[in-house]
């Protein structure tokens, strides 16, 4: 199923029924008062969130959506019936935007959170309701309101404790295939990873988290450069970021700093999370390099040593992991 995480949609509430001019008309029963019945109420859109969806493909399909307007009243003081609303449902995770004031009117976090997103519009009275003592055949009646209207944006930001977070070719996606049963597509060139990954990791403790696994970023990334930037946003929720350095690349600290002004740059609330650094590959290292790397300092992050491929050193990090999740 293609992955799509951005939408714009057209939605409309309905609007609300015309009240009904009508006047008592019985047999034997000369100059009968008003019976205009009032208009129903429009039908509204509802924004509902779905454990059971993974992606907002079906709105690239379809953009626009308006629920129904209510029935105009009926004489004999018979309101019309309300539009039915529609309800759009959405992956858990996904934030809606007004794209006119670029505000966020809604975040649904959780299965089953929903938020009308455009209400529909009140009936108008019928002449019924007009009447008084000094008015008893009235002529007026309400038009009904009109149900909102919006362009919104809706944006999928995956739920995840952890993000994994490197280069092209850092090794993220082995290291999900290792540690869950996630299984991304593994290849021996840049770009293997086109879309987020999510898999579940089991802890000693027989408690779990989980970890998102994003295309790799490059310099210049937050500008739109590679792949990397259309996915940061999923990892915005997580509560700590595991940074991966390929052991085999020329500068670790060099590729670090990359890494971490790319994420500066993008949301700076982003570089702020507790962070891990995994020095993968260890495998392919000779003890001069490996030695050589173990010296190397990231300020207070710490740093472990890890080949997914052979195993080594990932039970480590990921008890490392756990043990930070549970300090935030």
């Amino acid at each position: 199923m293609k992955f799509v995480d951005l939408v714009r949609v057209h939605v409309s509430a309905g609007h609300g029924g015309v009240g009904c001019v009508s006047f008592r008309r019985e047999k034997f029963v000369p100059r009968g008062g008003p019976d205009g019945g009032d208009g129903g109420r429009g039908g509204d859109v509802i924004i509902l969130a779905s454990r059971h969806l993974s992606t907002l493909l079906d709105f690239q399909y379809k953009n626009d959506y308006a629920a129904q307007r209510g029935e105009h009243g009926l004489g004999s003081r018979k309101t019309g019936s309300n539009g039915k609303s529609i309800t759009l449902k959405v992956p858990v995770g996904t934030v809606v935007r007004d794209i006119l004031t670029g505000e966020t009117i809604a975040d649904l976090v959780r299965d089953g959170d929903s938020y009308v997103v455009a209400r529909g519009g009140r009936g108008g009275r019928g002449n019924a309701q007009f009447a008084t003592s000094t008015n008893q055949a009235p002529r007026q009646f309400g038009r009904g309101e009109q149900g909102e209207e919006r362009v919104i944006e809706l944006e999928l930001k995956l739920l995840a404790d952890v993000g994994l977070v490197g280069l092209p070719n850092a090794g993220k996606s082995t290291l999900i295939s290792v540690i869950s049963a996630a299984r991304p597509k593994i290849a021996d060139y840049p770009f293997t990873t086109l879309v987020p990954n999510l898999g579940i990791v089991s802890v000693a403790t027989g408690s779990s988290f989980v970890v998102a696994d994003i295309p790799g970023l490059i310099k210049g990334a937050h500008l739109g450069k590679g792949l990397g930037v259309q996915f940061l946003r999923h990892i915005e929720r997580t509560r700590v970021l595991v940074i991966l350095l390929d052991g085999t690349g020329e500068d670790v600290k060099a590729d670090y700093k990359v890494l971490t002004e790319e994420l500066k740059q993008f949301n700076p609330s982003i570089a702020r999370k507790p962070k891990l650094i995994a020095i993968t590959k260890i495998d392919a290292l000779d003890e001069d390099r490996l030695a050589s790397l173990r010296k190397t300092k990231f300020g207070s992050v710490p740093v472990h040593f890890i080949s997914a491929v052979a195993g080594t050193g990932v039970q480590g990090l990921v008890a490392a992991v756990w043990k930070r999740i549970a300090k935030t």
